[in-house]
């Protein structure tokens, strides 16, 4: 009985002392998430640079936006291709890449955030071998400006009839307007020599009794 007891204290420290190594060897495979692959892979040559990296990593991550998930890829001369932020899908991270590219060693720096709330890093290089050149941007189709002034002659509408160019005579409407006044003063100025005329007539035809009545008679009669 009381070797039994003794034995307890020792029993106990051995206890904790393995509790605490496997601990220790659990805690950093638990506590950050490794990478697994990527496209391209590290240490890898590829011909031209893909349009987008690719990082697949062993659990599933989690996505804190820009302040957590950071991918960078520096080109020969230290410019960073990437071409927009690094999307978080589960356990997989795309970044897109831009159309130009150097031919040499590019350097892929990752930040993300794993599954247990920590964040972790690293980096890995591969190489380009044929450079790229930026597609040529289409020309811009240019649509007329509405408030913009427009040098071409503005339509007319279908012309007042005026006078003819050829031979100086006014159009038919101009000429009646014109000639109304003295069509007008025509038909005053007939009907006032026709009632002149038929007043002289009548005035004639009853003076005709009364001058032969006063008329001499011829001498020797």
């Amino acid at each position: 009985m009381t070797r039994s007891l003794r034995r307890l204290p020792a029993l106990a420290a051995a206890a904790g002392a393995l509790l605490l190594l496997s601990l220790a060897a659990a805690s950093p495979a638990a506590a950050h998430d490794t990478l697994v692959s990527s496209d391209p892979a590290a240490d890898s040559t590829v011909e031209t640079l893909p349009t987008e990296l690719t990082l697949a990593f062993s659990a599933e991550l989690i996505d804190a936006g820009d302040n957590g998930t950071v991918v960078e890829v520096l080109s020969p001369s230290q410019t960073d291709v990437t071409a927009g932020p690094a999307a978080v899908d589960g356990a997989i991270v795309t970044v897109p890449l831009g159309e130009a590219a150097e031919a040499g060693a590019y350097t892929v720096n990752w930040r993300v955030v794993s599954s247990d709330g920590h964040p972790t890093d690293g980096t890995f290089a591969f190489t380009v071998t044929t450079p790229t050149a930026p597609s040529a941007m289409p020309e811009p189709t240019r649509t007329p400006d509405a408030s913009a002034p427009s040098h071409e002659p503005a339509a007319t509408s279908t012309p007042v009839a005026t006078d003819d160019p050829a031979d100086g005579t006014p159009a038919d409407g101009d000429s009646f307007a014109r000639n109304l006044p003295w069509i007008i003063g025509g038909i005053v100025l007939a009907a006032g020599l026709g009632a002149l005329v038929a007043v002289l007539i009548a005035r004639a035809r009853r003076g005709g009794p009364d001058d032969d009545a006063t008329r001499t008679p011829p001498a020797g009669r």
